[in-house]
């Protein structure tokens, strides 16, 4: 059997902290389009693995983790990394499908408009970031310019900064390197998916190098009024102003409408007819919508100075216009069975929820030596601001003039006209953040057998809402120090035993801080703290198998005060234990895999009851299995045919922390079929779900429950001249 390495494989380059005129040329030699299409062996692959490259679907290195150029299997955390490879065998678009195949993350329906996901027992829709930035903006992002997703897990504060109690997720984008490159990339398939992207880039002279990638879509869904349109193009310049100095510049508009779908309702502790109502819509399709527009300019300079000290500094300005709008199943209510058969209730509300955002990260590293130990010192700053505003308006039904309307469960969709006003309860406000950090860090290393990190963080969050109603402003000030402490021990070069502790927290404004009540102002933030152990084998360097034990509390969590409307109680607190397993890169010079086992055991320490709604110490956190199965495996036949075989199985999880809605465990098997024409051209098939399985993907809450897709099919055609 052949590994193909064609031209529609690139190797890609790992991004340096600086890019030199030798670099260039390393990378011209080293990135796969500028190679022959010939079989490739795993000696070779070795070689490319040892540079530093992503090789397939395994990556060796990474600065996010450390904010320096540190080896995985030095870096004494859990990372999982989703190459370009592999989001372009598995055909995938959006941050949630890339995230299904990496353990101990799992998908959350975000209301049917945006992001959002569960990380170690932690639900977030912020922990977005881009090349190591914020991008905590609600809206679902598109891979068309991504070179690859690391997620990071575990409380990640010393590196980012507020929130991340679980991890985060952080997209590399592609850059400008000056190989040559032409690629176009259609997609088509089932529910009128039609996709094209391009990737174009060259070297305007020694000294400037362009790229530009861009997408439009129109598709539809598997969901009955499902309807999708995005586009966004995104250009970038690298400049190499000198052999120590290298600008880069990019500016990404994009611009995602799409209808919002919330799913379907639950009866009697299950979701409602699921396996009849796959498509079944609830709601009012003509209401329910929601749109971003992004702009994003980004410069990045880096430098080398003489005393060895090397600077990489990053400024962002990004504008971000969203609004959504959705008639729902009402998370109050179940399905109702009366003498006219069931019932299901309604209600509708809509969200801007505008902002911009300003960031300058700074960051300096020198090595040098102490006696026998080496240290890789880092220390830096990190200042932002961040404005917008958060206005909602609930939905008033015309037929009664109620914020809610019964409708049969068996047809559900409504077209009653909506009126939509901001009430009392109802965000109306304006806010601005301002945020400022320091933090320094220090790798040692004490001979090839034990290195030590350690971290800290001062982050200064100062935040101030204004009601536009009466004019009221309410801020709060924190001032937070994020420790973090790591030692690794190595008895032999490709094996590694890790133990980290790590800290961070979450101020009382929330993951979106669009408003701030007097409840909320007095709060004190949430604290996560993560301990973890755990084992990284380099099997070879094409191939990464890492082990994981971890415990991770959360605490002061914000419950609602049932005697005090408005008011929290700082007293929530959560537990997750749980083991994690990964495999990456090539079993064989014909085999690589993608995936792993997560073990994960989420708890409700402190609970609380309000109304219907009881949460108890004990019960389990919302949407997580206590065991996920995921592993995609590519099988290389001959040199132009090869096959991807993929399977996901978790056990079956709760819609909501009150444990009252029970989704069933599912098993689901992915396929794909990939072949080389000539050197120029590939062409894939993907079917997800061969099988035609029945079943629930995910969920917001008890009555927000989202079926998953059944057996769909899209074909891709990927052309690189």
């Amino acid at each position: 059997m052949f590994f193909h390495f064609g031209k529609y494989q690139p190797v890609v380059l790992l991004t340096a902290t600086y890019l030199v005129g030798a670099d260039v040329a390393r990378a011209q030699d080293s990135v796969g389009n500028a190679r022959s299409p010939v079989a490739i062996t795993l000696d070779q692959l070795n070689v490319d693995a040892a540079r530093g490259e992503s090789i397939g679907y395994l990556t060796t290195r990474t600065r996010s983790a450390t904010k320096t150029d540190t080896p995985l299997i030095d870096t004494p955390q859990s990372v999982s990394i989703v190459t370009r490879q592999q989001i372009l065998d598995q055909g995938i678009q959006s941050v949630t499908e890339a995230i299904r195949y990496v353990p101990g993350v799992i998908p959350h329906q975000g209301e049917g408009n945006r992001d959002d996901v569960v990380i170690r027992g932690q639900r977030s829709n912020a922990d977005f970031f881009v090349n190591g930035i914020r991008d905590d903006v609600q809206y679902f992002r598109d891979l068309y310019n991504v070179q690859r997703i690391e997620v990071l897990k575990g409380p990640n504060a010393m590196i980012f900064g507020r929130g991340g109690g679980g991890g985060i997720i952080n997209r590399v984008l592609k850059d400008p390197d000056g190989v040559p490159l032409r690629e176009v990339v259609l997609q088509g398939g089932q529910y009128g998916n039609k996709r094209m992207s391009v990737d174009v880039g060259d070297r305007v002279s020694d000294g400037a190098f362009f790229r530009l990638n861009g997408v439009v879509e129109d598709s539809g869904t598997f969901r009955d009024y499902g309807d999708l349109r995005r586009y966004g193009v995104n250009p970038t310049m690298t400049f190499l102003l000198g052999p120590d100095t290298t600008l880069k510049l990019s500016y990404e508009y994009f611009h995602d409408d799409r209808t919002t779908d919330r799913g379907i309702p639950s009866q009697f502790g299950r979701p409602y007819r699921y396996r009849q109502n796959v498509s079944t819509y609830f709601g009012n399709p003509d209401l329910s919508y929601a749109r971003v527009d992004a702009n994003i300019a980004t410069a990045t300079l880096d430098h080398r100075f003489e005393t060895g000290v090397q600077m990489h500094s990053q400024l962002r300005f990004a504008d971000y216009q969203k609004f959504y709008q959705n008639v729902y199943p009402n998370i109050r209510s179940n399905v109702v069975s009366g003498p006219n058969g069931d019932t299901a209730t309604l209600s509708a509300y809509n969200n801007e929820s505008n902002r911009t955002n300003y960031f300058s990260q700074n960051d300096f590293t020198y090595k040098f030596a102490t006696g026998p130990l080496l240290h890789t010192l880092l220390a830096g700053f990190e200042l932002g601001y961040q404005e917008g505003l958060t206005y909602r308006q609930d939905g008033f039904f015309a037929s009664n003039g109620s914020q809610n309307l019964v409708v049969n469960a068996m047809s559900p969709v409504s077209r009653v006209p909506v009126t939509f006003r901001n009430i009392a309860s109802g965000a109306n406000s304006r806010y601005d953040l301002g945020l400022a950090a320091l933090y320094a860090q220090d790798q040692v290393e004490i001979g090839p057998h034990l290195q030590l990190i350690g971290g800290l963080r001062y982050d200064h969050f100062d935040f101030s809402a204004t009601d536009r109603r009466d004019r009221v402003a309410v801020g709060r000030v924190d001032d937070l120090i994020s420790p973090r402490a790591g030692i690794v021990i190595k008895p032999v070069e490709n094996v590694a035993v890790y133990g980290s502790y790590s800290v961070s927290y979450l101020p009382s404004a929330g993951d979106q801080f669009g408003t701030l009540s007097p409840g909320l102002a007095i709060s004190e933030p949430e604290r996560f703290e993560n301990m973890e152990v755990g084992l990284k084998v380099d099997v070879s360097s094409t191939l990464q198998l890492t082990g994981a034990l971890y415990n991770l509390d959360r605490f002061n969590q914000r419950l609602p005060d049932p005697n005090n409307a408005g008011f929290f109680l700082a007293s929530g607190q959560t537990k997750t234990q749980g083991a994690e397993i990964g495999a990456n890169g090539y079993v064989t010079d014909w085999w690589q895999i993608a995936g792993g086992y997560a073990f994960t055991d989420a708890r409700i320490e402190s609970g609380f009851s309000q109304g219907a709604t009881v949460i108890r110490p004990g019960n389990r956190v919302a949407l997580v299995p206590f065991n996920a199965v995921t592993l995609w495996n590519k099988f290389d036949v001959t040199p132009e045919f090869s096959f991807g075989i993929g399977v996901i199985n978790q056990t079956h999880t709760f819609a909501a922390s009150d444990d009252s809605v029970r989704l069933p465990s599912y098993t689901r098997f992915d396929l794909g079929l990939f072949y080389r024409l000539n050197d120029s051209w590939r062409a894939q098939v993907n079917i997800e779900n061969v099988f035609d399985r029945k079943y629930v993907a995910t969920a917001d809450g008890n009555n927000n429950i989202s079926p998953g897709a059944p057996r769909l099919i899209r074909a891709q055609v990927i052309a690189r001249f």
